[in-house]
Order: C-alpha cells, then sequence, then structure tokens
C-alpha cells in the first residue's frame, strides 16, 4: 500500500511539472530574456487549480502542440498563478500580486501580450478558443509594420 501511494505521488509530481513545461513563473527574467531574444512575452493569469476557464485554456490551447510551436519560435511564457489549492513560493505570491495590482486583473484566465519592451501589446479576458490564431496575428502585425 506505502509503495501505491509513493507511486501515486511520484506519478503527480511528473504530471504537474510537465504542465509547466516551456512556461516561467519569473516576470522580471522573463522580460529580460524577451528583450534579449527580441520575442513577445505572453502573460497568463490564472488560477490553475479552481479556474474552470483557465484549465479548459491550458487543455484546449496551451498544451497543443501548434501553440507549443509557435510559442517556442515567437514568445517567452510566464505563468503568474493565483491557486487557491496550494501555496507558492512567498516571493512569487508577493509578485504575482504586485502585477494583478500592476495590470488590472479583475477576472480569469487573463492573458497579456507584451512587446519585447514589456509594453501591453493585446488583452482577453476568459476563455478564447481562437487565442492561437489571434495570437499569430498580434504578433506578426508589429513584423509587417517595421517592414513598411
Amino acid at each position: 500500500m506505502k509503495t501505491l501511494i509513493l507511486s501515486a505521488c511520484a506519478l503527480f509530481a511528473a504530471t504537474a511539472s510537465l504542465a509547466k513545461t516551456g512556461w516561467d513563473d519569473d516576470y522580471e527574467k522573463s522580460l529580460a530574456k524577451a528583450k534579449e531574444d527580441q520575442k513577445m512575452v505572453l502573460l497568463d493569469f490564472t488560477g490553475s487549480d479552481w479556474c474552470g476557464y483557465c484549465i479548459k485554456l491550458d487543455e484546449e490551447v496551451f498544451s497543443k502542440s501548434a501553440f507549443k510551436k509557435f510559442a517556442k519560435e515567437n514568445l517567452v511564457l510566464v505563468e503568474l498563478d493565483y491557486p487557491r489549492g496550494k501555496n507558492l513560493p512567498k516571493k512569487t505570491k508577493e509578485q504575482n500580486d504586485g502585477l494583478k495590482g500592476k495590470y488590472g486583473i479583475n477576472g480569469y484566465p487573463t492573458i497579456i501580450l507584451l512587446d519585447s519592451e514589456g509594453k501591453e501589446a493585446a488583452r482577453w479576458v476568459g476563455y478564447k478558443a481562437t487565442l492561437l490564431d489571434e495570437l499569430k496575428d498580434k504578433v506578426k502585425a508589429p513584423a509587417k509594420e517595421s517592414a513598411k
């Protein structure tokens, strides 16, 4: 029985860490990386363990290979989580609370696209099945404008 419980815990831990693949939770580090790589930043304000539409967005958009491929080539991904059933490290919680105020977050999920300088380029509130297509339009638009 003890082995079964330990195996289940290990499987859960492995699964939980897979959900974070490609995403960071350090805002400042991510902004610096985006500036260095000349990429845009995607902020995901989420309630990962309680918000139904956040979970649906993760399952139906963020976990898909098309999104992952696009993100790897174009974005720095930052998850700003506000869980109810797990505790975040104090530094992460303080950061996320500050960013919630800075960006005026009133609901989840809220997705914010920043340019490589950290300026807001677009915002989506709520679940959007078409998020990837809309992101592609927003990410490609600055490149088209600078080519003119």
